[in-house]
Formats: C-alpha cells, sequence, structure tokens
C-alpha cells in the first residue's frame, strides 16, 4: 500500500520521500524540543511541572494493568478505592463470577473522550469515587511521536483501519485517553439552533431548548476555552476563505478549543502542548486533581454487569467485567459500582451492550457517519503567488473557516458544511487518484501546495454496528448524495476562486483542470462532470471522522435505547454518554454537543447518587 511507503522510517525517524514531496515529518518545533531534551538529560529530576510537561497532566491518575494483581490492587487503594484480591486456588482460572480482583467505586466510566471525561470530571470533582476504564493508552505532550504512521497505530480504532462492510465509507475514530478530543482537529460548534428545534419538536425531546442545555453548552465551552481568533490563518483555511469571498459565499470562523496563536498542523496526532483543551487537559484534569477518580489505559470492558432488582422487577446495573494478561493467563476484574455509564463512543458503545445481554431492538441501529468527500487545488510556491511560499498545506489551525453555502441550515436543516482537512503524506497518499507511477510522483511531489477542502454532509441515510466496531453495514440516501454532489460543486468554485493552477476531486479517474487554460465553457463542463460522479463502487472515496446515532435518544423504548436523562430504558442505573445518543446526524463537528450532552446526563447522575448514599 502506498501510505506505507511514507509512513516508513529510518533509524534518525525520517523517511527518504520527505524532503522531495517538501514535508518536514513532525512538527519541526517539536522535533527540536525532544532533540535537546536527549542532548540535556540529566540524571537531576525536573520537579512536578516538568514531569507534567513531559508525561502528560494525567500521568498521576494512571493505574496501568501490565503488573500482577496484588500491585494492581495496592495502587488502587492508593486513590481510595476499596479493592478485593482473590488468590487463584488449585490452579482454578477467575471468571466474571469467581474474579480475581474486585474494585468497590461510586461510578465506572467506560470511555475518557468527550462524553466519558466529561461525566468522570463532573461526578469527581462533586466527591464521588470515579474509575475510568479507556481501552486506549495514553499519550500527551512529550510522549507523542507526531508521525502519522505510529500515531494511527497508536491513538486510532483498529490503528485507523475501518471500513464499512462493502468498503464505502472509510472511517477514522479515535482509541487513546482523551478519544476523540486527543486526536480531532479542535473545531468546537455549539449545537445548530435548528437542530435543537428539531430534537425537541420532531423527538420530542424537551432537554435541547432548555435552560439546561444552554447552560451546559456554555459550560462546556467555556471549560475548554473555546474562541474563534487565530493568529495566523494555515495554507488549507486561507485557501477556503479567499476563495469564498471571491465567489461571494458566506464564510466564518470556526470556534476551536485552542487559543489564537495555536498554529498546528499535527493535532490529529495529539497535542504537543496542551494548548488544545480535549477531555484529557480540562475534564479528566479536574478527576485527577480531586483526589476522587483514576484511569486504567490499555483496559477494555468485556461486559456490563446487571441484575434484578429487588421486588420491583426490571434490570439494575451492578459495574463492569474486564480482563488483564497476567504472565500470559488472562485473569477476570469486576468493577463494582452504584452507576455505570458507557461512553465508548457510537461505533464500540452498540456491541459492549448487546454482548451484556441487552435487548432493545434499536441498539447498533441508525447509525450515521457524516459522510465527507473532497477536491483539491494545487497552488505553486513561487516568491510573486499566494498562499505565501513558506506557507505548507499541512500546517496552521486544522479548522478556522467553514461556508455553510451548501448546508440549508435556513430551510430542512440537511445539507453539506464546507470545512478543510489534515492530510500528511500517508493519507493524502491513500485519497489522492493516480492512474500511473508517473501520476502519482507528481501528485505527491506538489503533496505541501496542494490544498485540500471538503463537504460534510448531515446524513439522512443510516447503517448499522452491532457485533463489532469493524463491522459496518451503511448506505447513504440518494439526497445525501445530492447534497455531497452540490458541496462539491461548491469546493471545486472556491478552489478555482482563490487561484489553484490545477483542480480535481478524488474521483478515481483521476482527471484535473488547469484552470488557466481552459474557456468558460470548458470550465463550467468540468465542475459539472466532477461534482455529479458516483459515489458508490469505488469510484469516489468517502470518508468519516464523525460516528453518531446507534443508540439514540427517544421518548419512548420502541423507538431509542436511552432517555433524555441518558439512562437505558432496559437497565437502570446504566447511561449512555457519548455521540451514540445522538436522535439524528448533526451536521457540524460534534464534540461540544457530545459534552453538553454528557454533562446534562451527569447532573442527573449526581442527583441518583445523591439518593444512593
Amino acid at each position: 500500500m502506498l501510505e506505507q511507503f511514507h509512513f516508513q522510517l529510518d533509524e534518525e525517524e525520517n523517511n527518504p520521500s520527505w524532503k522531495a514531496i517538501g514535508y518536514s515529518g513532525p512538527d519541526p518545533e517539536f522535533k527540536a524540543r525532544q532533540k535537546n531534551k536527549i542532548l540535556h538529560k540529566t540524571s537531576i529530576e525536573g520537579g512536578e511541572e516538568d514531569d507534567e510537561e513531559v508525561l502528560g497532566p494525567l500521568y498521576k491518575g494512571l493505574v496501568h494493568l501490565n503488573y500482577p494483581c496484588d500491585i494492581i490492587s495496592d495502587s488502587l487503594r492508593r486513590f481510595g478505592f476499596h479493592v478485593s484480591v482473590t488468590p487463584p486456588t488449585n490452579n482454578k482460572a477467575s471468571t466474571i463470577s469467581s474474579p480475581s480482583l474486585v474494585i468497590q467505586c461510586d461510578a465506572v466510566v467506560v470511555g475518557s473522550g468527550s462524553g466519558g471525561g466529561v461525566v468522570a470530571g463532573v461526578l469527581a470533582k462533586s466527591g464521588y469515587k470515579v474509575l475510568v476504564l479507556e481501552k486506549g493508552q495514553y499519550f500527551a505532550r512529550k510522549n507523542l511521536s507526531l508521525l502519522e504512521g505510529p500515531s494511527l497505530d497508536q491513538m486510532y480504532l483498529s490503528n485507523g483501519l475501518i471500513a464499512t462492510d462493502d468498503m464505502s465509507v472509510l472511517v477514522l475514530a479515535g482509541s487513546t485517553v482523551g478519544g476523540g478530543s486527543a486526536i480531532n482537529w479542535s473545531a468546537s460548534i455549539k449545537t445548530p439552533n435548528h437542530v435543537c428545534k428539531e430534537w425537541c419538536d420532531r423527538h420530542e425531546l424537551e432537554l435541547f431548548e432548555s435552560k439546561l442545555y444552554k447552560e451546559a453548552m456554555d459550560a462546556v465551552c467555556e471549560k475548554m476555552g473555546v474562541q474563534s481568533d487565530f493568529d495566523d490563518e494555515g495554507f488549507n483555511n486561507a485557501v477556503l476563505r479567499k476563495g469564498c469571498h471571491e465567489m461571494g459565499y458566506p464564510v466564518s470562523n470556526i470556534p476551536r478549543n485552542a487559543p489564537p496563536d495555536h498554529y498546528c498542523g499535527w493535532c490529529f496526532m495529539g497535542c504537543k502542548d496542551g494548548k488544545k483543551k480535549g477531555t484529557l487537559e480540562t475534564w479528566l484534569v479536574d478527576m485527577v486533581k480531586s483526589g476522587n477518580g483514576a484511569i486504567l489505559p490499555g483496559c477494555e470492558a468485556i461486559q456490563i454487569l446487571h441484575g434484578e432488582k429487588k421486588g420491583r422487577g426490571g434490570k439494575i446495573a451492578k459495574g463492569v467485567a474486564f480482563a488483564i494478561d497476567n504472565k500470559g493467563k488472562k485473569e477476570f476484574c469486576v468493577v463494582e459500582s452504584k452507576v455505570t455509564i458507557v461512553a465508548c463512543g457510537a461505533l464500540s458503545t452498540p456491541p459492549l451492550l448487546k454482548r451484556s445481554g441487552l435487548k432493545n431492538e434499536n441498539i447498533g441501529r441508525n447509525l450515521h457517519l457524516h459522510p465527507v468527500t473532497m477536491a483539491w487545488g494545487y497552488f505553486p510556491d513561487a516568491p510573486e503567488l499566494w498562499p505565501e511560499e513558506h506557507k505548507k498545506s499541512y500546517e496552521g489551525g486544522i479548522m478556522t473557516a467553514m461556508s455553510t453555502i451548501a448546508a440549508d441550515f435556513n430551510k430542512s436543516g440537511y445539507g453539506a458544511v464546507i470545512q478543510t482537512p489534515s492530510l500528511h503524506p500517508g493519507l493524502f497518499s491513500i485519497l489522492m487518484p493516480w492512474n500511473s507511477g508517473t501520476h502519482i510522483k507528481d501528485r505527491m511531489r506538489k503533496f505541501s501546495r496542494t490544498a485540500h477542502v471538503f463537504a460534510l454532509a448531515r446524513d439522512q441515510g443510516s447503517g448499522t454496528v452491532v457485533e463489532s466496531p469493524n463491522h459496518i453495514s451503511y448506505q447513504m440516501k440518494d439526497v445525501d448524495k445530492d447534497n455531497l454532489s452540490k458541496g462539491i460543486e461548491k469546493v471545486l468554485r472556491i478552489l478555482a476562486a482563490a487561484g489553484a493552477e490545477e483542480i480535481g476531486t478524488h474521483n478515481n479517474k483521476g482527471r484535473s483542470l488547469k484552470v488557466n487554460e481552459v474557456s468558460y465553457h470548458e470550465f463550467e463542463k468540468f465542475v459539472n462532470e466532477e461534482s455529479s460522479m458516483s459515489f458508490t463502487d469505488l469510484s469516489t472515496p468517502v470518508c468519516s471522522a464523525h460516528q453518531m446515532g446507534s443508540c439514540r435518544m427517544g421518548n419512548n423504548p420502541k423507538e431509542s435505547v436511552v432517555n433524555q436523562m441518558g439512562e437505558t430504558w432496559e437497565v437502570e442505573g446504566l447511561y449512555l454518554a457519548d455521540s451514540s445518543v445522538f436522535p439524528t446526524a448533526l451536521g457540524v463537528n460534534p464534540m461540544v454537543t457530545i459534552q453538553a450532552i454528557a454533562y446534562c446526563t451527569a447532573q442527573h447522575v449526581l442527583e441518583v447518587l445523591k439518593r444512593k448514599r
């Protein structure tokens, strides 16, 4: 595969192709700091602040599972958890019903992303004992690699290699401490008014037009330091903004959970300095500083535990089971909790619920993917040309500009927003079409001055994910394809208006157009043909970085999985707090909406815990 060539590294963590394509590799400032750290490494410890800079702000709150149970239990007791250890007898293997380790807490949270991180922080800061189970590992600050291949392996679900069953959509999802908030592109957009109105009126969920929800959005944005300014705009976003201005299209600043001086194109591999305020820099830090919580990285929940309610019928959540590998032998462990919160994300939450015995038919259905398709424009780097020759396509804030020209926000609310991606050489090589070795060499040679702009559809089509996050069925509706086509038509015009020398799409025929060498009619023909290309039969790659709706919220168990407090209809005390609860697709970047819903859920859980004390 072509991307593997660009992922490969020599002993100095360089790639021979990078110089030829104008790529620096890891962020040069980060690389210089790493080199300086090695050159000046001494035996003298630098103190707590230096430890945090090197290891990340959560390092004191981690309990690693690559130790025997007695060592793990001692670590957890130091956090104030009650832990019991059952030594093996007669070489008898542990089971979920007879575990090696039992941990007791007020709340167990499965997942540490935008939903789980918020709930964990709110509960712990209120004085409750919280244990967070996270399938992924912890990478932050100076223990990041900022290398494309290793980052995909370390911080993404299935090493960044997920696609729908028919291979029609390529899917990226975070799997690390902080979840998607650790590797997303910093866009922090509040739930649009038309979506809140739709969810309230059509789905009868008054939460979304309540004072509580507005306060929740304000609270999470304040926590993340969301603001809309930037000191300097990166290559892709400058192209999008200029093209919109030239065309008379609306364009606005994207609110971000990063300061104006955050000029970094590597954030999809983690944030090198903590300026991007994901949950691993905010809510989870609150939890660790409170002294009431701990995180188990590399810990995958096997099953949600539940039993019959005493005297009243129905089921009640009891906690979570997970397993550890002790010298090649699997040992089962159990977390007993008063409430259980599942926040694994829209791809992983449904399989966990199903293998835990939940029967609700809506689990795993109504999955939306925010399908994305892209177009590109090449801008030579001569001194007299724009953008400035020092600017590169992979540098700068990943998202600072957005156009709603094709979004239909004022009518149906279902259309396509226009934004920019982060593409480093490996992902660029996967998506760029080519029809010969010479062709792809030429495309890669122009990599650092090739702008990409995409259309993201608020999809009405949907899919399912039940057995495994790697087993996704999904089907766009014709209206979704039409909205993507309308979006790409606008994107091609934006790129040309911004001054691109050459433009094209990702259609597998690999056609492109030299803008200044064709007539008006030839340009119009190209735009119309390329924007009407098929999105089926793998002719044009479609991508997804947002997944939602697979355990949707509603007002009855026949049509939904959870009520508007986030509690499952089927099991009392079991809450979902991630994008799986969205009633429909959202249409914009979902981080603020996930956090706001989770914040509201956390308020309800607090009331429940007060009654259980």
